[in-house]
């Protein structure tokens, strides 16, 4: 049986990569196995981490979620010692059993490669405690991603990870052609190999209005049963309306945050691609807007943070599949079939 260990940076679409690759080896007539050591991102109510739930289903897995995710760890896990007691030989005992019903395990790495490294199970040393080859995912925001990526990639062969290849996912449309054509033969050059440039699509990466509401909280005033609307794109109210209509003309799927108190720029916004509006400081908007929201089917969310700190708390808003969200299980799938050589990845995992 051999595993493959999917790490890399925040936000890069591990699980996306690893819901993708798990398809595509039940298609080739593999048996999955899926496996998440240290879960430390978002949960189900009543059931728990959130990619387990999902990969459980879809792959229609029989283990027990507490054992496809035997570890959770938030950001001040030292302070629940006992949650951590015995942790390391929970998720070997854990691995042993999915294993065992398993032609091929793919292991989801936690949030960041170095999370719980205070307690000796971060991702490089999980992968070499559990015998798995690493399969680096990685995000692009500019050219210290590249940088970041052959670091990385240098960190695991000094550990002594083999490395099945990397993987650039979710990458913004104006930097595709030049992670293609710059980024994948510079990282080559330096001995590693590119598996996969993934584009961004808003069915994978982009959040719903729910997700938007779950980091923000508030209170939802207009279209509560529109929540499922992707949004692709933030724009700030803070101008006057002629120089805003330049702005929320370009921006389509967007969510617009703005005071309260500006009605004349949220109705503005709405005669725009808005798939939400964001009202803060606690300020009430006129009936005009609620009603024209309501009709348009646009979800309006009162926050009591400002604007500055509202912006700040969005940098904890990503995009979780959910079960039942068919089109973005497809296109996860899809992403694997069209932009990845993963006859490459069955064979660093088939080939002793």
């Amino acid at each position: 049986m051999k595993s493959l260990y999917i790490m890399g940076t925040p936000g890069s679409g591990k699980t996306v990569v690893a819901l993708g690759l798990a398809q595509k080896l039940q298609q080739e007539g593999y048996t999955v196995g899926y496996f998440k050591p240290v879960a430390s991102g978002r949960k189900v109510p009543g059931s728990g981490d959130m990619d387990s739930v999902l990969m459980k289903k879809v792959l229609n897995l029989k283990a027990p979620l507490d054992i496809i995710a035997p570890v959770s760890a938030g950001p001040f896990y030292l302070s629940a010692q006992m949650v951590m007691k015995d942790a390391l030989a929970r998720i070997r005992s854990a691995f042993e059993e999915i294993s065992r019903e398993a032609d091929l395990v793919l292991i989801d790495g936690a949030l960041s490669m170095d999370i719980l490294g205070s307690r000796g199970i971060d991702c490089v040393t999980l992968a070499k405690t559990l015998g798995s080859c690493a399969l680096l995912v990685l995000k692009v925001e500019n050219d210290y991603s590249l940088d970041n990526a052959i670091y990385l990639n240098r960190h695991l062969v000094l550990e002594g990870v083999s490395i099945a290849g990397n993987i650039f996912s979710n990458v913004p449309r104006p930097l595709y052609a030049k992670t293609d054509g710059v980024y994948r033969p510079i990282l080559e050059e330096a001995g590693y190999k590119t598996l996969g440039v993934f584009p961004s699509r808003p069915e994978i990466a982009a959040p719903t209005v729910a997700e938007f509401y779950d980091v923000l909280g508030g209170e939802i005033l207009a279209a509560h049963e529109h929540l499922n609307m992707l949004v692709e794109d933030v724009v700030i109210g803070a101008m006057t309306i002629a120089g805003a209509l330049t702005y929320l003309r370009r921006a389509a799927n967007k969510a617009v945050i703005l005071g309260g108190d500006r009605a004349d720029l949220a109705l503005a916004a709405l005669e725009t691609s808005t798939s939400v509006l964001i009202l803060t400081g606690g300020l009430y908007p006129d009936v005009k807007v609620l009603a024209r929201a309501e009709e348009m089917h646009v979800p309006v969310i009162l926050v009591h943070y400002d604007t500055y700190t509202t912006i700040e708390k969005l940098a904890l808003v990503s995009r979780h599949i959910q079960p039942h969200d068919q089109e973005s299980i497809r296109a996860a799938l899809e992403n694997i079939e069209s932009y990845c050589d993963w006859t490459s990845i069955i064979k660093s995992l088939t080939t002793d």
